[in-house]
């Protein structure tokens, strides 16, 4: 053995099984050559071995993102951030303070902006048309399946009234037929969003390269990218090309309402794409939105009587693409928020014939499910990707958010059940879903123990029993992360033979008190054997 580079700690947490303590991992060629003792590294060392010795830190297996979407959310959180509003009022002064910094007849644009401020009263255009001075305008509601357009951008867009989609969009309008603003899923909001101008491909680099080099440095070495847009595969691989891609990135391209067999074989196509550090490697789909909405897909109607339909208008449809990807061995996830919609990926799957090949497939979100699609994904054994934050920043303990009240008590205790599922030994990879949640996963980690927002103990928490514990938080983000992307066999522990990818915590996340963990810092991250980030203090 010669190895490139020896990491120190205290504490490493393999998540292998290794009985004996860990304080010593060695590096040679990208991955993992020896683990072991202080000790035994001195005898690892050569003359041109680097050793870093990060004292009393701890190591564990890189972490992960289950769920991101990096070149989506550059699009997704253009102009001003509203995510932080509390009220309606202070929506509009930031979208007025937006307008005027604005070009003439320029655009303005919001994200993050959070359906609950409106209270009883629908979301409507009437509350940014006349603080926006007649600009176009598109803000992007927090769920991401939906925007609110004024007056001139609806304008600018033709938008005059309802229009007849192949998915389950809308154009929401009033009792006239007059567009209220309001634009329901992808197809909706591409009306509008066309129109919008464009970001130069240089500026869109150097955000995401920006971006990546964030979610580095919050402790990620990689993500499970749920979209491919226009410009995903050029943006990456110019970013690898310049040396400026720090962390893994496992793609996964869409699938939507109207497509067939010519269209899924373009797709599948796709999988032969990818890099050093990413690649195109499953196939996303959705059967619903989201509950916010209405647009979930529920077994009985939310309490405005919406959320009855699947994305797809003929859920059959769903079925025999899933089937067709499975069949070539192609991993799948599927967006599943509502119970009828889990239950209908759950049904395509299990309908799937006994000669497919086995491969991994996976359900995205699940926000509100009974006992039985519990034990249901541990019979199939399908994945269960989830992001403890959605439940924590956006449904209260009350009942009184948006959320709850169009769910009703009885669903709404049914809330992102993660111990429940894992009690019945399903995989279960947990992620932020960013740009709708915050990316830095030592918050969530900590949700997902606590199930209220970090650093806020006064808040009662969600659904207390479906609590995970410190280990099943860190196994969400590193041994899970990598069985849900069919890749335990090579990374998500720290074992000899797997991929170096290794995060540096200051606080050990099965020791540390959530709240403490969720303030603390990440030391740094290694992917492949290379330093990406390391805080100046322990270098």
């Amino acid at each position: 053995m010669n190895p490139d580079l020896i990491l120190l700690a205290d504490t490493v947490h393999t998540l292998d099984g290794t009985p004996e303590p860990v304080q010593a991992v060695a590096v040679e060629d990208g991955l993992i050559a020896a683990v072991g003792s202080r000790t035994d590294a001195t005898d690892w060392r050569t003359a041109g071995t680097q050793v870093l010795d990060l004292g009393a830190a701890t190591l564990t297996p890189g972490l992960v993102d289950s769920h991101i979407h990096p070149v989506l959310g550059l699009d997704m959180t253009g102009g001003r951030d509203l995510s932080g509003a509390r009220t309606l009022t202070e929506v509009r002064q930031l979208l007025h303070a937006e307008a005027a910094a604005a070009a003439p007849g320029g655009w303005v644009r919001g994200w993050g902006l959070d359906p609950n401020l409106f209270g009883s009263s629908r979301v409507h255009r009437e509350a940014v048309d006349d603080v926006v001075a007649g600009r176009p305008t598109l803000i992007r509601l927090f769920d991401g399946h939906s925007a609110l357009a004024s007056v001139r951008a609806l304008e600018l867009a033709g938008v005059t009234g309802p229009r007849v989609f192949e998915q389950a969009a809308e154009v929401v309008c009033d009792d006239d037929g007059v567009p209220t603003g309001l634009l329901l899923e992808a197809a909706a909001v591409d009306l509008v969003e066309r129109h919008a101008p464009t970001e130069p491909f240089a500026t869109r680099k150097s955000r995401l390269a920006e971006l990546l080099r964030r979610f580095a440095r919050s402790g990620l070495t990689g993500g499970h990218v749920m979209d491919l847009g226009a410009g995903s595969l050029e943006l990456y691989r110019a970013l690898e090309n310049d040396g400026d891609l720090p962390l893994r990135l496992r793609c996964a391209a869409w699938c939507m309402p109207g497509s067939g067999e010519t269209e899924w074989a373009e797709l599948a196509m796709m999988l032969r794409e990818g890099g050093r550090r990413w690649s195109v490697d499953a196939i996303k789909l959705f059967v619903d939105g989201t509950i916010d909405n209405g647009t979930a897909w529920l077994f009985e109607p939310d309490s405005y009587g919406q959320s009855t339909a699947p994305f797809w208008p003929r859920p059959q449809e769903y079925a025999e693409a899933v089937r067709y990807f499975a069949g070539r061995g192609i991993p799948t996830a599927t967006h599943a928020i509502g119970d009828a919609g889990v239950a209908h990926v759950l049904d395509a799957l299990e309908s799937l014939p006994s000669s497919t090949p086995a491969t991994v497939h996976r359900v995205e979100h699940i926000e509100s499910i009974p006992d039985n699609l519990i034990k249901r994904f541990a019979r199939l054994d399908v994945v269960a990707s989830m992001q403890p934050t959605h439940c924590t920043h956006y449904s209260r303990a009350d009942h009184s958010d948006n959320w709850s009240t169009r769910l009703g008590r009885e669903r709404a205790d049914r809330a992102w059940r993660c111990q429940d599922l894992r009690k019945e030994g399903v995989t279960l990879a947990l992620g932020s879903d960013w740009p709708i949640a915050p990316f830095e996963p030592l918050p969530i980690m900590a949700d997902a123990r606590l199930r209220r927002r970090a650093g806020q103990p006064d808040e009662s928490p969600i659904g207390p029993g479906q609590a995970l514990t410190a280990l099943q938080a860190l196994e969400g983000y590193t041994s899970h992360a990598a069985r849900a992307a069919g890749l335990f066999h090579s990374t998500g522990s720290i074992s000899v033979g797997k991929r170096a990818d290794v995060t540096a915590f200051e606080r050990d996340p099965l020791t540390a008190d959530p709240d403490d963990l969720a303030g603390s810092n990440i030391l740094g991250t290694v992917v492949d054997g290379d330093i990406q980030f390391m805080l100046d203090r322990v270098e």
